[in-house]
């Protein structure tokens, strides 16, 4: 990050004493909206939709910040809501965000208000689900906003809030989420001192936030590769070449990429291939198989030398096999490394101690999880901290990771949510000025 954009936080050394002087306001105004948010939270897990299609959520979105009175623009990114309230005393800018979009997993919760959508997801029919927790970033986003506009006479700056599509990825051959908001020029006009998100995690339980300054979640990049071979009948394969068998070949000796090729004493690296497609019939061999998967790393180097690994593993096991290859290493624009700028995390932990209790608000290692939130990282100094989703006195390392079709929220991850968001936004706006 550039040291030179963290001397404006040095000013919130003063936070304490504004600490005594609010120290429930926070509290006040979330418990005032945890039951709406609550309720629009059921409302999205029972009507999720994927990136860039998040039409009704959007639209709900943005009736509500105009019933609040905010300056609303829609149709940022597609289907992007962004909203700007302008407070009733001179002060900083802040943005706030959150994420809309769902997942192509069939929900297995059976909770009374679990999804039973269904969509087109790669050209297949897939189920939908709130799987990864956006559902509650959205509604608590909105109670932040109406909270914040409860006091806008006594607020002090602006605040953006920004409701964004397509966090986990745009479908295929579409751009959007956060690069996309940016480049349509999201902070041209309005350019914050800071960003705020927040996420709702498993591994973490009911009660507590989790926060890391500096890097805290990984680069994250899709690669994309074509075994092609020649088709004929399974029960002559001499007549063919196999490209099933050859990219079982390619998948097992890219796992040396990191165990062998990398390392990984510095920093961790991962290689996952998540889905394999070819062929149709038991007794054909076809003339292609399609890999695709992810690549994590948090060092710009190590992540160009598993690209360059993973191109060479695939051509070299190819031609081994009398097959080709075509590769897309990566396939698209993926995901920086997420960076908390440490001044601004240093200086504003003190509010997420306010709002959980200072015993639980803990440190967290690396993630390996990646998110888009980077982007607004790159831009302008940032946080993003973890709000823990597994009930208290669960084990939250064995409890259903987010993505997962039993992914389940403690409800009171909302409330603590929204009263950490607001306090932490409140604590930045009210901070001395020179």
């Amino acid at each position: 990050m550039r040291l030179a954009l963290l001397a404006p936080f040095l000013l919130i050394a003063a936070l304490p004493a504004l600490a005594e002087q609010t120290p429930d306001r926070a509290a006040v105004l979330s418990q005032a909206v945890n039951a709406k948010v609550i309720a629009w939270r059921h409302d999205f897990h029972q009507n999720p939709e994927l990136g860039n299609r998040e039409f009704r959520t959007s639209k709900l979105v943005a009736e509500h910040l105009r019933s609040l009175g905010l300056e609303v623009r829609t149709g940022v990114a597609h289907t992007g809501v962004v909203a700007i309230l302008k407070g009733g005393k001179p002060g900083p800018r802040i943005a706030l965000r959150a994420d809309m979009d769902a997942l192509p997993v069939t929900e297995q919760t059976g909770l009374p208000f679990a999804s039973k959508a269904t969509s087109t997801y790669r050209g297949e029919t897939v189920g939908v689900m709130h799987a990864c927790g956006h559902d509650a970033h959205t509604a608590m986003l909105m109670g932040v906003a109406e909270a914040l506009v409860s006091m806008k006479a006594d607020l002090p700056g602006e605040v953006m809030f920004i409701f964004q599509p397509a966090e986990e990825g745009a479908p295929d051959a579409e751009t959007g989420g956060a690069p996309q908001m940016l480049a349509e020029g999201l902070f041209r006009d309005f350019k914050p001192e800071a960003v705020f998100g927040l996420h709702v995690m498993s591994s973490l339980n009911a009660g507590q936030i989790g926060i890391r300054p500096g890097p805290t979640m990984a680069a994250s990049d899709r690669f994309r590769i074509v075994v092609k071979g020649r088709q004929t009948h399974g029960s002559r394969p001499w007549n063919g070449v196999d490209p099933i068998v050859t990219a079982a070949d390619l998948i097992g000796s890219a796992q040396t990429i990191v165990s062998r090729r990398t390392d990984i004493s510095r920093l961790p690296v991962v290689v996952t291939f998540g889905a394999i497609k070819g062929g149709i019939r038991y007794n054909i061999i076809p003339d292609e198989v399609e890999l695709i998967g992810t690549i994590r790393t948090f060092d710009e180097g190590m992540r160009q030398r598993t690209f360059a690994d993973l191109k060479n593993v695939s051509e070299h096991i190819a031609a081994a096999n009398g097959a080709t290859v075509l590769t897309q290493i990566p396939d698209q624009l993926g995901n920086p490394v997420l960076v908390n700028n440490p001044g601004l995390t240093a200086r504003m932990r003190p509010s997420l101690e306010r709002a959980a209790g200072a015993d639980h608000v803990i440190d967290v290692p690396l993630t390996m999880g990646a998110e888009d939130f980077a982007y607004y990282a790159k831009e302008v100094p940032a946080m993003f901290f973890f709000v823990g989703a597994t009930p208290a006195g669960q084990d939250a390392s064995q409890a259903a990771s987010n993505h997962s079709p039993k992914f389940f929220l403690d409800e009171s991850a909302m409330g603590l949510g929204t009263r950490a968001m607001l306090q932490v936004s409140l604590d930045y706006l009210s901070a001395p000025r020179p």
